[in-house]
């Protein structure tokens, strides 16, 4: 017979117990612990493991958005896409999307705009006029109060390296502006903030059970490094377990709700850089369906994506062949140089937890979140369903705005303009950052300097410390990744696997092969039993 491990109860309550270390959930307990709150914040598997790690990393408005009439949704991610590059200029930087356009493309049947064009010009057959186009980049333009982003513009796609890679008979098109986002490194820089303003942060934790009585919520944990329980007493409850989130509500905290979420997987393709220029393309398919080819990783081309419903959150997401082969027939219907399954390198995907609000197809269930307090039968839960990435700020500021009443004399916003860690420079400054890292640590090449500059702003320097040489950085797994980066990613950012390392806190399992993965994972097993040892003496 199984023993359970013995159960430690805390002392005192938190004020807040987060579940969910994805975005939702990091930017929740970083406002809450900003404002004075205690937070407690459970992840049971890696920070950014599921939905957050496995977006387009794209900080957009959601252009498509505008023909379901979804302006708020529009206006409140446009509005915050500046705000947020402003706070993080390492992981996000600004990129210029081409629209190629032609007379054939058409919308996808039920959207409120295809249905207003076949009533009102019956004689489009569907087609997706130019004037209205137009229409959704002017309103994309000044909907949110664009300051540093570049306004739309036209574009000839003859003799130009953006038509270059296109098919002859796309003749011109669209230009507009959105921002790219590194969306692994913003949950673990979230939940940085959160712990240097105090927050708990505890991956590789479940939480097996959360009672509630009137005065606060007993969570059960189990620490999955060595299997002890611990109770944590909350007075409230935060349900932001993304994909999870209705399993929490009805197995974890056996609440009696009929919320519901819906759960649609996104999957994406990489492939060698397809194109040389650092623009995107955003191409609109025969089936009305839209997906971008994204630069990716200097090397690479990130293609997606998907909609597909996924009914259990159980089922580890996968991009399927006909996934891949949709995206590829696709790409294709576009591109003058055909792709196949042999060009694709790597693979990814993500389950969004989209709030059940009866849509009719995975495509056009909503994208904006919806916050439920419940506090029939005692202490408050609140339970998050839905939202996009780039409104992950704003969803935690109305998030406390629900949470306040529970707890006097909060302070109020905080958190737009306040930098992540090492974002304490201009939007304009990178640059100039690389240049100075270069001067720094002459040991560096431009590349791998604008690579850590990328990841780590001027934390960099903190990062490589006293260094002189290369042999100052430890041993070397590859892909310029060494031991005194591994060490801050351990020491800093939570990584306790070598996959934490390569396929979220970067990206470079692209460049590097299984041998070198196996030896950077044994090499932290090594330190991390080290550390364990040293503090148990």
């Amino acid at each position: 017979m199984n023993q359970q491990p013995d159960s430690h109860v805390a002392t005192a309550p938190v004020d807040l117990f987060v579940i969910g270390g994805g975005i939702n959930g990091a930017g929740i307990a970083r406002d809450a612990a900003g404002r004075g709150l205690s937070v407690t914040l459970a992840e049971m598997n890696d920070l950014a493991s599921a939905t957050s790690s496995a977006s387009t990393k794209l900080f957009h408005g959601g252009l498509r958005y505008l023909e379901y009439f979804e302006i708020g949704l529009v206006r409140h991610a446009l509005t915050e896409r500046e705000v947020l590059l402003k706070a993080m200029p390492h992981i996000s930087w600004p990129m210029r999307f081409v629209l190629p356009y032609h007379r054939d493309m058409r919308f996808e049947g039920d959207t409120p705009t295809s249905k207003l064009l076949r009533l009102f010009m019956p004689w489009m057959r569907g087609r997706r006029p130019a004037w209205l186009i137009r229409l959704g980049l002017f309103l994309y333009d000044n909907l949110g109060g664009r300051e540093i982003l570049p306004a739309t513009r036209s574009l000839s796609l003859r003799g130009t390296a953006e038509g270059a890679p296109l098919e002859d008979r796309f003749e011109k098109a669209f230009e507009y502006s959105d921002c790219w986002i590194e969306d692994s490194r913003l949950v673990v820089l979230n939940a940085r903030d959160a712990e240097l303003r105090g927050a708990r942060i505890m991956t590789r934790t479940k939480v097996v059970s959360a009672d509630r009585s009137a005065d606060g919520w007993a969570v059960t944990v189990e620490h999955g490094a060595d299997g002890q329980r611990e109770v944590i007493r909350a007075k409230m409850l935060v349900n932001a377990g993304g994909p999870w989130v209705g399993d929490i509500i009805h197995n974890t905290a056996r609440l009696n709700s009929s919320e519901g979420v819906r759960l649609v997987r996104g999957s994406h393709i990489v492939t060698k850089r397809l194109y040389d220029h650092d623009k995107c393309y955003f191409f609109q398919g025969t089936d009305g369906r839209i997906i971008f080819t994204i630069p990716y990783e200097q090397d690479f081309t990130l293609i997606g994506t998907t909609d597909a419903d996924h009914p259990d959150p159980s089922v580890t997401p996968e991009c399927t062949p006909e996934e891949q082969d949709y995206l590829i027939k696709f790409v294709n219907g576009y591109l003058k140089q055909d792709i196949t399954r042999k060009d694709v390198v790597w693979t990814y995907s993500g389950v969004r937890p989209l709030y059940d609000d009866g849509a009719s197809s995975a495509t056009a269930a909503t994208r904006d979140y919806t916050l439920k307090v419940d506090e029939t039968g005692g202490a408050p839960i609140l339970n998050v369903f839905g939202g996009k990435i780039t409104t992950y700020r704003k969803l935690a500021e109305d998030a406390l705005e629900l949470i306040a009443p529970h707890f006097g004399g909060l302070s109020g916003h905080w958190t737009a303009g306040v930098a992540l860690p090492g974002g304490d420079f201009p939007v304009d400054g990178v640059a100039q950052l690389i240049a100075r890292l270069n001067a720094d640590y002459g040991f560096l090449d431009e590349s791998w300097a604008a690579r850590l500059i990328r990841a780590y702003g001027t934390d960099a320097w903190a990062l490589l410390g006293e260094s002189k040489t290369l042999a100052d950085m430890g041993e070397h797994f590859g892909a310029t990744l060494t031991a005194r980066e591994v060490a801050w990613l351990m020491n800093k950012e939570y990584a306790l696997s070598a996959e934490d390392v390569v396929w979220r806190r970067s990206k470079l399992g692209l460049r590097m092969d299984e041998a070198q993965i196996a030896r950077l994972d044994e090499w932290m097993q090594m330190r991390a039993a080290k550390q364990a040892a040293s503090a148990a003496e």
